[in-house]
């Protein structure tokens, strides 16, 4: 590690740094009340009040049958990206010529390289993790709706609620690591330009789940 750049050191903690600091604010911070997921929460826990009451749960088993293709689709797809990022690994000398070509590209050395796939390597592994952890959460709230009384348990409900909030929670965070994917990729080019699109990717998600028009909209009483 040696023939490590000081800058690259430095971009990669910032990195590291900003994608900790944001998860804690929008899953565990106080200030998540007023995001997606706290607004997406209430929906859910209604969504039970209205589920235990039904009689036939069809429709309620079919929007967890959407919402468990989704995660479906992402982990396998995050299979496939794993397996290219080996398939990469063992042609670095060619990888390291084409982002050599680049305008602009800062060198690249062989331990560079391998860090920086290492580094997408664990972003998609900790996606990876957290896509199949949802897969089984959905799982476990699809037997709570077959299993749910028909009666006003308002208790029955929330922890029903709660069980797909964290699954959409594990969901919600395999889908950052995406988007945190797409600013590791700036660190082939240039430590600064993973700097700048680390903090760029951070305010694109604070911006949607914090004050998009379609948050907005979910709250009570939601604005045109």
């Amino acid at each position: 590690m040696s023939d490590i750049p000081t800058a690259d050191i430095l971009s990669l903690a910032w990195f590291v740094a900003i994608w900790v600091g944001y998860t804690w604010y929008a899953d565990r911070g106080a200030l998540r009340k007023r995001s997606l997921r706290a607004v997406m929460h209430a929906h859910r826990e209604e969504w039970m009040r209205q589920m235990v009451l039904r009689d036939n749960r069809v429709a309620d088993v079919n929007i967890l049958r959407n919402l468990l293709q989704g995660v479906s689709f992402f982990a396998s797809t995050t299979l496939l990206i794993l397996a290219g990022l080996l398939a990469i690994l063992g042609a670095s000398d060619r990888g390291i010529e084409i982002v050599r070509a680049l305008p602009f590209a800062a060198t690249t050395t062989l331990g560079q390289w391998e860090l920086k796939l290492l580094v997408l390597g664990v972003i998609f592994v900790h996606a990876f993790f957290k896509f199949t952890w949802a897969l089984r959460q959905f799982n476990y709230c699809s037997v709570l709706i077959g299993a749910a009384p028909k009666s006003v348990d308002s208790d029955y409900a929330r922890r029903a609620a709660e069980v797909s909030t964290h699954a959409s929670k594990d969901f919600n965070q395999g889908l950052r690591a995406y988007y945190f994917s797409l600013a590791a990729l700036g660190w082939f080019v240039h430590p600064w330009v993973f700097v700048a699109a680390t903090t760029l990717v951070t305010i694109v998600l604070y911006l949607r789940e914090h004050h998009s028009k379609t948050m907005k909209m979910l709250l009570p009483g939601g604005i045109d």
